[in-house]
């Protein structure tokens, strides 16, 4: 039977509206759209609204008050905040005046928060003391000591020792800025100016800060917005504030756009899709592990969520009976490929039309093709480009969006670009028949058994077409007799028939691909994104 490709849907089925301005900075767009929408939901949290004239009076007062603590351009401001109106208004007041902001995330522990703050030193460090039954209050003094940074708390309890500085007195300081001074600095800050410093999630090593500028958060961002003119805009946002994810993929769509930001400061599955239902989500994305955790919950099917018109996951492959349970809610669904040194993505399927399996089938075979902002080529492993369709060869990319290098880093800056200016991924795919892109795996993670190259991220996904199985991740392990070998660690729904499970990956797979050794998990660990956590994956096959 002939596979029916899911079909764009076209520009005449939505609505018109006039375009959003190209504008120079990221928290420009905070003023625009307060000047335009004063009254428009900008942000909400726990059912408390701030309009997008809230938004944007808020920035400005922040901004002053920057100005007046005496945070000059390239100085760095980092904030320990879960997601949260909060976060956005000191993101976008530090953007706004040439800092360079920081995201801390809550989960972390102090050694991790530590490594951060001392890799960026800070010159303002502002955070809340609670959260999720933690106090970081003596941290936050520490990380302060650590950097020679200023502390603000975001609240100061009663009885508190009386040097901390709240917010609120911190943003008053700022009345002194005259609004020549606060014009002056924002004129002086250029769109490739840098803005934010994402440090990569250290799966493969010690966290690297990407660097990234106000044009790559802005220019995804109205690609992205044009398919969705006229229509309503509401997005989830619980992701942690370190995160691209966060801060890029939902934050700066929703704000270029004039959308809302739903904000959940602890994600759980009910507490998700209660905020879904209530504030109106129209553009539903996350990470596949969060869509597989929630259509697996009771919740799921006795939630409203008519409000939503498009599905988007990014960030791994997604099973496909995922997408098929997500049908129900809306069949119009996409994907995309980018990392945190994208800012925004280099290919992306645009909207897909999914209600068949075999719909379902194709929108999880690729990520699309290259979007506007990015070219795209695969490289071979001995240097030569790779335009066969089916041949693996790493993804590079170059388009204004790029970081603009790591932190202090200018070796792994150097070694991340090709001599002639391509970024190079990590990540390996392959052209299909048609030009869309498909993800192999990641260079880090491929092992060689028996002298070939093996790529993890094909393995898993003929493990997760076996019906018994929801997840699996592969990892490679030293063997004395071909060099390395494949250990599955798979999360199964049901009994698993080891034996089948073999024919099913022989039928399917080269006998060198086939794992050695078959590991059913309860769950399988994660990093704070809700990616797998490889490197744990690794050390359990080594210890068993």
């Amino acid at each position: 039977m002939s596979r029916v490709r899911p079909q764009p849907i076209s520009s005449e089925t939505m609505s018109s509206a006039e375009d959003t301005p190209l504008l120079t900075l990221l928290s420009d767009y905070a003023g625009w759209h307060a000047g335009q929408t004063p009254d428009a939901p900008a942000t909400t949290l726990d059912g408390a609204v701030r309009t997008y004239g809230d938004l944007g009076r808020d920035v400005e007062a922040l901004a002053r008050a920057l100005i007046a603590a005496g945070i000059s351009k390239g100085d760095r401001v980092a904030m320990l905040a879960p997601p949260c109106p909060d976060y956005l208004t000191v993101f976008l007041a530090t953007a706004a005046v040439g800092g360079i902001w920081v995201g801390l995330n809550p989960r972390y522990r102090y050694d991790e928060l530590s490594y951060v703050v001392r890799d960026c030193v800070p010159r303002l460090i502002i955070g809340r003391r609670r959260m999720a039954g933690r106090d970081y209050l003596e941290d936050l003094k520490a990380l302060a000591s650590e950097a020679s940074a200023d502390l603000v708390l975001t609240e100061v309890e009663d009885g508190s020792d009386p040097s901390l500085l709240a917010l609120s007195a911190f943003i008053a300081q700022g009345l002194a800025v005259s609004d020549h001074d606060l014009a002056a600095r924002r004129a002086s800050v250029a769109t490739r100016d840098p803005c934010l410093i994402v440090y990569t999630s250290g799966s493969t090593g010690k966290p690297k800060g990407a660097v990234l500028h106000h044009q790559g958060l802005i220019l995804p961002a109205l690609e992205e917005g044009e398919r969705l003119r006229g229509e309503p805009l509401c997005l989830l946002n619980y992701l942690p504030i370190n995160h691209i994810g966060c801060i890029g993929d939902i934050s700066a769509l929703a704000l270029v756009n004039g959308g809302k930001l739903a904000f959940l400061e602890q994600f759980d599955v009910e507490a998700g899709l209660a905020t879904m239902a209530a504030e109106g989500v129209t553009l539903w994305g996350t990470v596949p592990s969060v869509f597989e955790m929630t259509v697996a919950h009771p919740a799921f099917a006795q939630t409203d969520l008519s409000a939503v018109r498009r599905v988007f996951w990014g960030g791994a492959a997604m099973p496909a009976p995922t997408v098929k349970a997500l049908i129900a809610v809306a069949d119009r669904m996409g994907t995309n490929y980018g990392l945190t040194e994208s800012c925004g993505p280099i290919t992306a399927t645009g909207d897909m039309i999914v209600r068949t399996d075999d719909d379902v089938s194709t929108a999880t075979e690729s990520v699309g093709r290259p979007t506007r902002c990015y070219q795209v080529r695969l490289r071979g492993e001995h240097g030569s480009l790779v335009s066969t369709p089916g041949v693996d060869g790493e993804i590079e990319a170059k388009g204004a969006p790029l970081f603009l290098g790591y932190w202090n880093r200018p070796d792994a800056t150097a070694e991340a670009f090709t001599e002639d200016g391509w970024f190079r991924t990590g990540d390996v795919g392959a052209w299909l028949d048609d030009g869309r892109l498909r993800i192999t795996g990641r260079l880090k993670e491929m092992y060689k058994s028996g002298g070939y190259n093996v790529y993890p991220r094909e393995i898993e996904a003929v493990l997760e077409a076996y019906p018994a199985i929801t997840e699996a991740a592969v990892v490679g392990v030293s063997n004395p007799v071909w060099g390395e070998v494949g250990v599955a660690f798979v999360v199964a729904r049901g009994e698993i028939d080891l034996v089948a499970l073999q024919t099913h990956c022989r039928e399917r797979l080269a006998n060198y691909k086939i794992p050695k050794r078959f590991v059913i998990e309860p769950d399988l660990p994660r990093l704070p994104v809700g990616k797998v956590d490889k490197l744990a994956l690794r050390r359990r096959a080594m210890e068993t």
